[in-house]
């Protein structure tokens, strides 16, 4: 999967379903729920019975292999972690998902290639740049799938997908706690444009 990763940390199990719409109306092929938001699990579980038939579902902020069989069972698809930890991108390929471990130096890259992710979250983004994406693009494998986070926004994504990012990892620019999902859609739709004139 590629394209932009709606993160809604923060989200209610109350309004995540508003919300969802608003950003797959807009476009956006994947939300992520952190797992430091308010009963997680619970809003994973409204969003994949939603629209897990037209956006990929997935939990955010994962840091345990506990927590992907929680993750899987709520129904999702997308593991998406801060931190480069082998024993969770291979639990989560093991429960045939796609693993989005967070990297942020070259050996961090190449240490989740090898326990078995196909797609790499920047993390934090605007501290690895895109120069650093560029000069990683050089090394790592073809196939391998950049997603930038942290500190990307409208004022910004367009140069990361004109560096070649396969994706980005949209936060507080998309969403904070107690936006209304008009709000959201506002602004998803205003990134989806954004994304997509590159």
């Amino acid at each position: 999967m590629t394209g932009l990763i709606a993160i809604l940390r923060g989200v209610t199990p109350a309004e995540v379903v508003g919300v969802g719409r608003a950003l797959v109306d807009a476009g956006f092929p994947a939300i992520e729920v952190p797992l430091n938001s308010p009963e997680p699990f619970a809003s994973v579980r409204l969003l994949a019975d939603a629209f897990g038939d037209r956006c990929e579902i997935g939990a955010g902020t994962v840091l345990t292999t506990e927590d992907v069989v929680r993750a899987r069972a709520a129904g999702a698809r997308l593991i998406v972690a801060p931190n480069t930890d082998p024993a969770v991108i291979s639990a989560a390929v093991a429960e045939g998902m796609t693993p989005y471990p967070g990297v942020a130096t070259p050996t961090e890259a190449f240490a989740a290639l090898a326990a078995g992710a196909r797609y790499l979250k920047l993390f934090p983004a605007d501290a690895v740049g895109i120069g650093g994406m560029k000069a990683w693009r050089a090394v790592l494998p073809r196939e391998v799938g950049l997603l930038p986070v942290g500190g990307v926004d409208e004022t910004n994504l367009a140069a990361w997908a004109a560096a070649g990012a396969a994706g980005a990892g949209l936060g507080s620019c998309l969403y904070r706690p107690g936006d209304t999902a008009d709000v959201v859609g506002v602004r998803a739709r205003a990134l989806s444009e954004i994304w997509h004139q590159e």
